[in-house]
């Protein structure tokens, strides 16, 4: 009975629900790929239309030659055509002179006569005119084919796992808060004039970015150890380091993400119709990147999952087909542990919070004893508790609520100013910057 006892709370409590999340991310991907192959259409539409465009106009353009071929073809033949006629009149007249001439009695006028055969003998010069041609070349299908643009290959993988037993040792063990969080450093980002973002490389060095065009890479000392400068020279929008300890960025304006190695940066990612503002990189085996976006009318908003450069799903609706995030400017992003997706939505003034499958779990805004437009989220992050930290810009705080939406505590000593964005160490170490004194505080949380 033990046996029965414990294989039923076991496929209660733990297979089956993963097993229901299994199906529920099957059907968003369903769903996903339906969308993403009409959008593929849409967009092979919009080539031909477009290749459409061009022809017309390469046609216009070789009429107007035509035209302007005829125009000159016609006025020599009409200043030729002017010539012949003339001598011809003058011809004609020439031969009534002589023919009155003969049958007159006036000697006088016949001793005027003056003979014109020679000039006339002189005909006017042939008019020979080369008619153009067109010359169609044949046409190439192949290179036709790549004016329409190639289709990167499918990837499909898939990666199997074994869930743990009940009582395993299948998460980090469980850490108290400390009584009040405790001030470690203090990082003087000078280096721009306002500080947005701040991502770990290691539990000694962070990378950061601002209102400049310029990332650095900072030791706990202070130092600049070392700095980026982005491809196109605008202001990076986020920064978030892979697995592998490579620079990650998002470039707005141009609406690309970019990879940095080394020294060399490349565009891992060219969005069209949407342009991507902050990013986080999923701490789970695939290393996936999750990347929130707006539309190029700012109208609306998604999250979208990369595996590389191929998307892997997209989180824009809830269940009843309603917007999950506004068109704030500032959202960003992070996985909690649990692999729920939680959006630090600033004009709507909460944090939303979905499951892998991109269903909605529940909205924070604020603790019940807070009003709701007092709370304004900008940067996020979770720490391997599964808690989430969230930076409450204008009330110079940090929210502190765990996995399930429910409010645990504030950080709000060490005279914080303006808290942006926030990372956390491999010790659950809070990294935030604050945004108008350039400052970059490590804090810690837990005992």
């Amino acid at each position: 009975m033990e046996i029965l006892r414990n294989d039923l709370q076991e496929l209660e409590k733990s297979i089956f629900p993963k097993y229901q999340e299994s199906a529920d991310i099957i059907k968003t991907q369903k769903t996903d790929q339906r969308k993403h192959s009409q959008k593929l259409i849409s967009d092979l539409n919009k080539q031909g239309e477009a290749l459409h465009r061009e022809i017309k106009i390469i046609i216009q353009r070789k009429q107007s030659e035509i035209e302007a071929i005829d125009a000159q073809h016609t006025a020599a033949i009409e200043t030729q055509e002017a010539v012949i006629y003339k001598a011809l009149n003058e011809i004609k007249q020439a031969i009534q002179d002589i023919k009155i001439l003969l049958h007159t009695s006036d000697f006088g006028l016949v001793f005027k006569y003056r003979s014109r055969i020679e000039e006339f003998k002189n005909l006017p010069p042939k008019l020979t005119i080369s008619l153009p041609n067109l010359l169609p070349q044949k046409i190439n299908r192949e290179e036709l084919l790549k004016q329409f643009g190639s289709l990167s290959p499918l990837s499909i993988e898939t990666e199997g796992y074994t869930l743990p037993s009940l009582g395993a040792e299948s998460s980090p063990p469980a850490r108290q808060l400390l009584d009040v969080p405790r001030l470690i450093t203090r990082i003087h980002a000078t280096v721009c004039h306002e500080l947005y973002n701040v991502s770990c490389l290691s539990d000694e060095k962070i990378w950061t970015s601002g209102n400049n065009n310029i990332m650095n890479l900072y030791n706990l000392q202070g130092d600049v150890i070392k700095y980026v400068q982005t491809k196109s020279g605008n202001t990076p929008k986020d920064i978030a380091v892979t697995r592998s300890g490579d620079l990650v960025y998002t470039d707005y304006n141009d609406s690309s993400i970019n990879l940095v190695i080394g020294k060399q940066i490349q565009k891992l990612i060219t969005l069209r119709g949407w342009r991507p503002r902050y990013l986080h990189v999923c701490s789970t085996s695939s290393g996936d990147l999750l990347v929130i976006m707006n539309s190029d009318d700012r109208k609306q908003t998604k999250v979208v999952r990369y595996s590389g450069s191929t998307e892997k799903q997209s989180i824009q609706w809830d269940d009843h087909g309603k917007p999950l995030y506004s068109s704030s400017d500032i959202q960003y992003l992070s996985e909690n542990k649990n692999s729920d997706i939680c959006v630090a939505d600033c004009v709507a003034c909460a944090v939303v919070v979905v499951s892998a499958a991109g269903n909605f779990r529940f909205r924070y805004t604020g603790p019940p004893s807070t009003p709701r437009k007092s709370f304004n989220p900008y940067g996020i992050t979770t720490d391997s508790q599964g808690n989430i930290l969230v930076s409450d810009y204008w009330n110079d705080r940090i929210h502190i609520i765990n996995g399930d939406g429910h409010f645990l505590r504030f950080i709000h000593n060490f005279d914080l100013k303006r808290p942006y964005g926030l990372c956390v160490d491999s010790q659950d170490n809070l990294f935030l910057a604050e945004q108008n004194t350039g400052v970059v505080k490590k804090v810690q949380n837990y005992k």
